[in-house]
């Protein structure tokens, strides 16, 4: 492939395939806690699982700088296969509380040479524009987080291992993309030795440090909206008798908006900002986390639906654009460093929040628990306005 033309959309599939690994166990945590006579707290401690191991992935990736002294796409597709193997080891019968939990810490291990890795690949061949290239790659990420739950609603006949398998087929399809048609960008800039002092350097740039710190606010509150997403509906169908709802269907639509909500705010970003946009995302799904306990009290499922999903558009719709702001205020020997460096605490932040609502879901089943997810944007938002004092991010 002697141009980028058809690059970023290879990267986009193939991370699309291999992020699919993520929400595998929580499309069929039921059956899970059934066959495996998993505790009412399982679907808290198995994302926690996965979150936990691609912090200690992503840790490691950084201090090791492995995107950046390696071939990007080598490192993606040795991580694909072995996420896509931990994530099929789900399906043996011998399998434990305990070995489950190991399995899917180490899927996430190896995710941690997926997303930043895959982000890494696009800023190499990306120097203009990187923003809308992010836009694409972070709605692949969304869509391939969504993608099991439409798995499981479209075998409801089959087994619930049929998820493993097909999401791990996808990430070993995903890996071999990456491998075999996207060489190393012409702005790659190889890391020479381990810089074990980077992963305190860099926050040293003001910049750099706002965009991580907004996002880092994001974080708190993503991944634990996307987690509960199913349990919302559940627990409002059982709340009012709701026989049709089906939970599968409408928690892949409401996480998968997300994706289009990437494309359309790197779109938006590319001409008004990208800070100011970012900003503005931090903000409404903020608002969103406060004025959360009036929808999800309504007796109507339509209000309630239009909620969630407007709330799934706004929640994601900043991601890229903080990546875009990371990537843009790191050093170029340090980009691959930089993503992985944010990952790794944003992705700490999460098993926090989740854990959160895990108890307190399981300590009063009012609607007023989500609004605890706005303290994250609001410490993001202050954090933009402190260190981006210039105009035209």
């Amino acid at each position: 492939m002697k141009t980028s033309k058809f690059i970023i959309p290879v990267i986009v599939i193939a991370q699309f395939c291999c992020t699919s690994l993520w929400f595998a166990g929580n499309s069929v945590i039921n059956s899970l806690i059934i066959d495996f006579q998993l505790d009412d707290k399982a679907l808290g401690h198995l994302i926690s699982a996965v979150q936990l191991g691609f912090i200690i992935g992503t840790l490691s990736f950084a201090i090791l700088t492995i995107g950046d002294r390696f071939s990007p796409s080598k490192v993606f597709f040795t991580c694909a296969i072995l996420a896509g193997l931990f994530n099929l080891g789900i399906i043996l019968d011998s399998n434990s509380y305990t070995s489950i939990l190991i399995l899917r810490f180490f899927a996430g291990f190896f995710l941690a040479g997926i997303y930043p890795i895959g982000m890494k690949i696009a800023s190499d061949y990306k120097e203009k524009d990187l923003g809308l290239s992010l836009g694409f790659l972070v709605g692949a990420l969304v869509i391939g987080t969504a993608l099991p739950h439409l798995i499981k609603n479209s075998i409801k006949l089959y087994p619930w291992e049929y998820v493993f398998i097909c999401t791990s087929s996808l990430a070993v399809f995903g890996g071999i993309l990456m491998l075999c048609l996207v060489p190393d960008g012409p702005f790659r800039k190889a890391g020479k030795k381990i810089n074990l002092s980077a992963f305190f350097s860099i926050f040293k740039i003001q910049k750099f440090r706002g965009a991580a710190f907004g996002y880092f606010g994001h974080m708190w509150e993503l991944y634990s909206f996307w987690v509960f997403v199913p349990t919302i509906l559940e627990m409002h169908k059982e709340q009012h008798a709701y026989e049709s709802l089906n939970i599968h269907l409408w928690s892949f639509l409401i996480i998968a908006i997300g994706g289009i909500a990437c494309v359309g705010g790197a779109f938006i970003a590319s001409r008004i900002g990208t800070k100011q946009v970012a900003f503005s995302a931090l903000l409404l799904s903020c608002m969103c986390c406060i004025i959360a306990p009036i929808f999800l009290s309504q007796a109507s499922i339509g209000i309630l639906l239009i909620f969630l999903l407007f709330w799934g558009m706004v929640v994601i719709a900043d991601s890229p654009l903080f990546s875009t702001l990371v990537a843009n205020n790191a050093p170029s020997e340090l980009k691959g460093t930089a993503f992985t460096i944010v990952n790794c605490i944003g992705f700490s932040i999460t098993i926090l929040s989740i854990q959160c609502i895990t108890w307190l879901i399981h300590s009063t089943g009012s609607n007023y628990i989500y609004m605890i997810l706005a303290l994250g944007p609001i410490l993001g938002l202050i954090a933009l306005k402190k260190n981006f004092l210039m105009k035209g991010y």
